[in-house]
């Protein structure tokens, strides 16, 4: 979480350039500002416990939840809460990296009722589960994370020529094409902290 804060406050003004081509213009501003109140919760003593991946994720969840604005944060929120429910361990093996992407994608659709190609994070996270569930036999939980990480990058490019059919974005319809979509370039933003995290290079 410290690195995924410090990865998206970096990206602030790329992440707020997207959303004005296609959407509200406030996508940067809104996650910088929930990881920023997800951390600061996390370094205050006095919040709840976070002995355990599912809690942390839980207290991220609620605290999207209350500081972002937007579609970002119900659907991170709800996305992070699926996944705190299988992650009640302080350490994951890879078949709990899996069933923690997997769980966030299943929020995620839950709460937007998107699929694939309709030019939105789902189009980042699909392809993370699919490629986490694909590597879940590698012996470290890492090597899951990189290979999500990496397909949800290349999810996150994919959307640049697609025309948005859903949320905001699709009022735009044909003037979509072109532009990267917010959610899934936050979301590999996100995934790649979390592989950096894990390998000891993250904030």
């Amino acid at each position: 979480m410290h690195a995924a804060a410090a990865d998206v406050r970096d990206a602030r003004d790329e992440l707020t350039e997207l959303d004005r081509r296609i959407g509200d213009g406030d996508h940067g501003v809104n996650m910088d500002r929930g990881l920023s109140a997800v951390v600061e919760r996390l370094d205050d003593p006095a919040q709840a416990p976070r002995e355990t991946v599912g809690q942390v994720l839980r207290l991220a969840a609620t605290t999207m939840m209350s500081t972002v604005g937007g579609a970002a944060g119900p659907l991170y929120g709800t996305a992070l809460l699926r996944a705190s429910k299988v992650t009640d361990r302080a350490d994951l093996p890879s078949s709990g990296v899996v069933a923690l992407v997997e769980a966030a994608l299943e929020g995620i659709v839950a709460r937007g009722r998107a699929t694939v190609g309709e030019k939105t994070m789902v189009d980042a996270w699909q392809p993370a589960a699919e490629a986490a569930e694909q590597a879940e036999d590698a012996e470290d939980g890492i090597d899951v994370l990189r290979a999500a990480a990496a397909a949800a990058a290349t999810g996150a490019e994919a959307t640049i020529p697609l025309v948005a059919t859903k949320g905001r974005a699709s009022y735009l319809a044909e003037r979509s094409a072109g532009t990267q979509d917010p959610g899934a370039r936050s979301t590999a933003i996100i995934l790649a902290a979390a592989v950096a995290a894990a390998e000891g290079r993250g904030a």
